[in-house]
């Protein structure tokens, strides 16, 4: 059913549909919300797992990007989900690169995407989670404004942590988007290790801290994993999240000039995901299985969760999957879990 109602979706331009699909969540809910839930939620303790500190209904969450400003959290909350991640927010709104910035590569079942943390600013989302009434669990994913420079970037990212404090139960630290200009420059060893340990500071010193994750890019080099494992010891953090987009080009089966007309941007979906479970074995590994690992990227099937899981990720996210094989497949994972 969801591939005939995709095959009309996919026929328009992907940023508009995407505003067009929220304005469709948002119609008739809550009276919908029932028959969602009825349909797409799979309530299981086997599936509980407890991961740096928080109890989740299922291991299965969906990544930052979706839902940036925080606009259906109860909406999302009925499609099985165990968890749902807000962001990239910035201190201050901004409007992201010019359009066109997303594009779907379907030969390969892939996305595209520049757009440059567009978003509303921290304070229009925490308005909205204000309002949140259903009890799902929520990550805020934070980074810093384009305008901001790497030298400042420590106080973008303490105004957003402030500022979602009260609102979400656990942060993300993306410094690993390539379409801010700059902001992958901050996962260099000393950089990094300043934010990370600014930001602990803080959390520290609040009444009862909440987990920090930091989100990396899978353009990594294993030299600088070995770097990111001693970061997350030595800083104290929480866990990690592998990966973000890709930069990488080199798998793709999409006609290479489309790819070279598309220009810049980050890569997701299934050309990422050997990437990814590369990298979420090799943190698995070098840190003994010590540092919790959220892993993203690429998961279009129940079997692609369960690489994630088996290479060492403790909990998995999906975006670009959600949008190829539609809500089931938060279900489908589930079930497949409860097989084993």
């Amino acid at each position: 059913m969801y591939k005939v109602v995709r095959f009309f979706l996919f026929l328009f331009d992907p940023e508009k549909i995407h505003h067009f699909t929220f304005s469709l969540l948002k119609i008739g809910y809550p009276f919908k919300a029932w028959i969602w839930r009825k349909i797409f939620t799979i309530k299981d303790k086997r599936l509980e797992r407890e991961v740096f500190g928080i109890k989740f209904p299922n291991p299965v969450g969906l990544a930052a990007g979706f839902d940036k400003d925080a606009e259906l959290i109860d909406e999302l909350s009925c499609f099985g989900f165990g968890f749902i991640e807000i962001g990239t927010l910035t201190p201050k709104a901004q409007k992201g690169n010019p359009k066109p910035r997303l594009f779907r590569l379907k030969d390969d079942s892939g996305i595209i995407n520049r757009m440059g943390f567009n978003n509303k600013g921290v304070e229009d989302a925490v308005t909205r989670l204000q309002k949140k009434k259903s009890d799902i669990i929520v990550g805020g994913n934070i980074g810093k404004n384009k305008i901001t420079p790497n030298e400042n970037a420590t106080e973008d990212y303490i105004i957003s942590f402030n500022s979602l404090f009260p609102y979400v139960d656990y942060f993300v630290v993306n410094v690993s988007s390539p379409n801010t200009p700059g902001l992958r420059d901050l996962q260099d060893k000393e950089p990094l290790t300043n934010l990370l340990n600014s930001l602990q500071e803080i959390n520290n010193k609040k009444e009862n801290r909440k987990p920090i994750l930091l989100k990396i890019a899978p353009d990594l080099t294993n030299n600088q994993l070995s770097d990111i494992v001693k970061i997350v010891f030595d800083t104290k953090i929480d866990g990690v999240i592998a990966t973000n987009t890709t930069i990488d080009r080199s798998s793709l089966k999409t006609n290479k000039n489309k790819v070279e007309s598309i220009g810049n941007g980050g890569l997701s979906g299934k050309p990422v995901k050997e990437r990814s479970t590369e990298v979420i074995s090799y943190l698995s590994e070098k840190s003994n299985k010590k540092i919790p690992i959220i892993g993203v990227g690429g998961i279009n099937s129940e079997e692609d969760a369960l690489e994630k899981l088996d290479a060492g990720a403790s909990l998995v996210q999906i975006y670009t999957g959600f949008i190829y094989e539609g809500p089931s497949l938060v279900k489908r994972i589930n079930k497949s879990l409860l097989k084993r």
